[in-house]
């Protein structure tokens, strides 16, 4: 019999610790009860006090009054739909403010029966105390219950700390009793101020943590598996410190979503993330002012090619958002297109846009859109990236990113765009690839233009920007190393000492629009890309990350650089300096102006031949128009100019 009856007690528990919530209707019934009680006990106390003669009847009208005030406002309030253990101080007040009215119509029914007593009066004050204190305390007996099994049935939960004691780590506690973070526990706070070691903050204990070696000692004592911290500029100001600690121990990281998101459980928990690569860079985040954009741009029927790709989607996102007067989306690879129309018309249901499956390379494409649609902005963010492929294919990376870029600033020209902004690359800079060189191109023949433009007295404004890598894009070296880690390793970094700079695709597409309200024709706007990063310092801090040891459980290997690659990027030419622009992470590169004419000759002569795929006249004219083009480790290394 006592085995059978700690097996029930058991399922019980089991049970009640997994519910995610009480039936509203077992709420009602009960917070009728207790209205029943404090009705009986109040006027039993009262008479009690006064030293008046029970009467029966008396009491059995009392107390069905009570009921029914007490139904009537529940329907009213509505209070029998509310989740128990997310009560809160204003959940309290509208408890406080309904059990009120509750007395207010008790004490109106009680007046129009009998008529008005000094008994009666006393009666509903002393209900109403009652009422209140056992609403309360009942609840707060429910939510602690709850807390306790739960906390005590932590087999399969993950067992998380809080970075921080301000209000939004406090909000952060309510948050995860919501049970909302199945299978997340919160079970401390983590504080740099040594003085509130040992406190007790929202039931959950701080623990005090100064240095990176006072936290090292912290999870020699006690189990953590997960921290999670308030917003991204703590963990940016923690990155050496605790975060270090986190990745050396394989502790998993999460960001919160923003306090104003947490009264909504789920919506919340879609908002929060794992702190990725892009969170560890070391920089602040880039604002702009999107409200000064949007009072240029907001007007403009703007076409954006390689819409799909991971700039141009990202510009296009942020366009939507200001809702632009019509979006035009170009681009050649179908099913990313696809994708990209599904986002905005979820998204952005308001935004006008036309998705166009096209090429840069066919005029005749190009001459549609132009006449059809007349966009009055252009960003031009197609091109071919991948230096690797380009080493190989150098007559395609000369007629995508070279004659295509002709080709779109021509047509700019001829139907009075507005703007045209071209997304270049720091690779353009002392090229050493194919890649890079044709970029370079590209930047020349679009600046002569547009000087060409400006003596005319024309009206297109020729931009263009001028940035390093970006994290996430489509082919990057992020994705190939998160792919890597995923089947288990090796990952590959071609060299040990290889340095990049790095932008995140939001911050990079954000400058990108800046740029317009700063430009004013013939600029090269180049980008603060902060501290070049460490590749294989990038590499092992993504196989943390994943919470795995790097060099034990995930090799890291080197390859060796591969053609046309260098150890170091450049985001100017040792010829070049840059003068400041009112953005403090955009300035302006003073470079060498070139005529249009002489440009357009040896264009039209280096597309003919990649037209006729002579590969080996192409790279012998692009050394001599770019002289700064020296290949490394590559074949057309024979082409360089001997010393």
């Amino acid at each position: 019999m006592r085995q059978r009856m700690v097996r029930y007690v058991s399922s019980l528990v089991r049970w009640l610790s997994t519910m995610k919530y009480l039936n509203r209707w077992i709420v009602l019934v009960l917070d009728l009860s207790l209205s029943l009680l404090s009705a009986i006990v109040s006027y039993l106390l009262v008479l009690a006090f006064l030293q008046i003669q029970f009467n029966r009847g008396e009491l059995y009208r009392f107390v069905c009054f009570a009921l029914g005030a007490g139904l009537l406002i529940q329907l009213v309030f509505k209070l029998y739909r509310g989740i128990i253990r997310h009560a809160s101080i204003q959940e309290a007040s509208r408890l406080l403010a309904a059990l009120f009215c509750k007395e207010l119509i008790l004490l109106i029914a009680i007046l129009l029966y009998s008529g008005f007593s000094s008994q009666w009066l006393a009666i509903v004050l002393l209900d109403l105390l009652i009422s209140f204190f056992l609403v309360i305390s009942v609840r707060a007996l429910l939510v602690s219950i709850y807390f306790t099994l739960v906390g005590g049935n932590l087999n399969g939960n993950r067992l998380l700390f809080i970075y921080g004691t301000d209000n939004h780590s406090i909000a952060l506690i309510n948050w995860f009793r919501s049970g909302a973070l199945h299978p997340y526990v919160a079970v401390g706070l983590l504080s740099t101020d040594m003085s509130q070691s040992g406190l007790r903050i929202g039931g959950l204990p701080v623990f005090a943590i100064s240095t990176p070696d006072s936290f090292r000692k912290l999870l020699t004592h006690v189990r953590l598996q997960t921290v999670m911290f308030p917003d991204y500029a703590t963990v940016q100001h923690e990155r050496n410190r605790f975060v270090e600690v986190c990745l050396q121990s394989n502790i998993e990281l999460l960001v919160a979503p923003p306090v104003e998101l947490l009264d909504n459980p789920e919506k919340a928990r879609e908002h929060m993330r794992e702190i990725k690569i892009e969170d560890l860079l070391g920089r602040e985040q880039i604002s702009i002012n999107m409200d000064e954009i949007s009072s240029v741009l907001k007007e403009e029927v703007i076409l954006v090619t390689g819409a799909a790709g991971s700039i141009g989607s990202e510009i296009c996102r942020l366009l939507a958002s200001i809702r632009v007067k019509q979006l035009i989306l170009f681009d050649n690879a179908e099913t990313p297109m696809h994708d990209l129309r599904l986002e905005i018309q979820d998204r952005y249901p308001m935004q006008s846009f036309v998705p166009i499956i096209g090429d840069v390379r066919i005029k005749s494409r190009l001459e549609f859109v132009f006449t059809k649609y007349a966009p009055t902005v252009v960003f031009h963010a197609a091109a071919y990236k991948h230096v690797p492929l380009m080493e190989e294919y150098p007559c395609e990376a000369i007629r995508t990113n070279v004659d295509g870029t002709r080709k779109l600033a021509d047509m700019s020209v001829l139907h009075s765009v507005k703007r045209f902004i071209m997304i270049s690359t720091d690779k353009a800079v002392n090229p050493t690839n194919v890649m890079g060189a044709s970029k370079r191109i590209a930047e020349m023949y679009v600046q002569s233009l547009s000087f060409k433009i400006d003596e005319a007295r024309g009206k297109t404004q020729f931009i263009t920007t001028r940035f390093g890598n970006v994290l996430g894009s489509n082919g990057s070296v992020v994705a190939r190393f998160r792919e890597q880690i995923r089947r288990g390793g090796p990952v590959t970094v071609t060299h040990p000492d290889i340095f990049r700079y790095f932008m995140t695709i939001p911050e990079a597409s954000r400058l990108v629009l800046e740029a317009v309200t700063l430009g004013r024709g013939g600029e090269i706007f180049v980008f603060d890309m902060g501290e070049p990063v460490k590749i294989a310092d990038m590499a092992r801090r993504m196989i943390q990350l994943a919470g795995l040891i790097p060099d034990e459980q995930v090799k890291v290997v080197f390859a060796g650089l591969r053609p046309g690659e260098k150890l170091y990027e450049e985001l100017l030419t040792d010829s070049e300096f840059t003068v400041p622009t009112r953005h403090p992470k955009i300035r302006i590169a003073k470079v060498r102006r070139y005529e249009w004419n002489e440009v357009s000759t040896a264009v039209d002569q280096l597309i003919r031949m990649a037209e006729s795929e002579e590969s080996e006249q192409v790279i012998r004219l692009m050394k001599k128009l770019v002289p700064e083009f020296i290949s490394n480790h590559s074949p057309y290394e024979i082409y360089d100019p001997k010393n």
